[in-house]
C-alpha cells in the first residue's frame, strides 16, 4: 500500500478504512507527535510515519481491544514507547490500563507522554513481576518484549496475579509455541489463537495468542 509524500492521520486510517471517534483521534495525533519527538533521542520505535503507525501499531491494538471486556484491569508488559499500552488507554478508556517498563529511559520518556496527554495511567519502572507482590489484573498484554518460552518462564509463578496472558505475536508464533511446549512450560497451560489477521503489505498474518492457567476458567 503506497503512503503519499505527505500523510496525515486521517488519511492513514481512511486507507485502512477504520473509523475512530473524533477525540480518539485527537489524541492519537498528540501521542505520536510526541512519540515521534521522544524518538529523535531513544529508540522508541521504528514506526515513524502514519502508515507504519496505523498499519501495525493502531491495527494490533484494535485487534487486542476486541478480547477485553468492559473495565478490565490491563497490564502492558514492557511497553516500550507505549504500544499496545498508551493507545489502548486512549481508544478503550473504559479500561484500567498499567504501564511497565524495566528500562529507565524509556519508562521516563512514556511517563512524560502520558502525563502530556492527561491519561489516567500509573507507569511502573520495573519489571512486571515485582507488581504482582501488591497488585492483581484481569488481563497482562505483551507485545515484542520476548519470546513465548521467555513470557511463560516470567509468569509461571504469577498466573493467580494476572488471569490470562494476551500476547501479539508474527508470524514466527508457531515456532515459539513449539520451543515453549519442548521446554515443558505450556503443561499447565491453556493456548489458542484468539484472534489472526493480515500484516498489511506482506503474505504473513498476525495472531493474538492467549494463555491462561489450566483448570481456571477461559476469560
Amino acid at each position: 500500500m503506497n503512503e503519499p509524500a505527505t500523510d496525515t492521520l486521517a488519511s492513514a486510517l481512511e486507507r485502512h478504512q477504520i473509523e475512530l471517534p473524533a477525540e480518539h483521534m485527537a489524541k492519537l495525533q498528540e501521542y505520536v507527535q510526541r512519540l515521534w519527538a521522544w524518538n529523535e533521542k531513544l529508540n522508541l520505535t521504528r514506526h515513524t510515519d502514519y502508515e507504519k503507525f496505523v498499519a501495525r501499531d493502531l491495527r494490533d491494538t484494535l485487534e487486542l481491544s476486541k478480547l477485553l471486556h468492559p473495565e478490565e484491569e490491563v497490564l502492558d508488559v514492557g511497553t516500550g514507547g507505549g504500544v499496545p499500552g498508551v493507545v489502548l488507554a486512549i481508544i478503550r478508556p473504559d479500561l484500567r490500563v498499567t504501564l511497565c517498563e524495566s528500562v529507565g529511559k524509556k519508562a521516563q520518556a512514556v511517563q512524560e507522554m502520558v502525563q502530556g496527554l492527561g491519561l489516567p495511567v500509573p507507569l511502573y519502572h520495573c519489571r512486571a513481576e515485582e507488581l504482582f507482590e501488591d497488585f492483581r489484573f484481569d488481563a497482562a498484554v505483551a507485545r515484542a518484549v520476548g519470546p513465548l518460552y521467555k513470557l511463560c518462564n516470567w509468569f509461571q509463578d504469577h498466573w493467580a496475579s494476572i488471569g490470562r496472558l494476551l500476547a501479539i505475536k508474527g508470524p514466527s508464533w508457531a515456532e515459539e509455541r513449539h520451543e515453549a511446549r519442548h521446554k515443558g512450560l505450556l503443561n499447565n497451560l491453556n493456548l489458542r489463537v484468539a484472534a489472526s489477521y493480515p500484516m498489511p503489505g506482506t503474505h504473513s498474518e498476525s495472531v493474538i495468542l492467549k494463555l491462561w492457567p489450566k483448570g481456571a476458567p477461559e476469560k
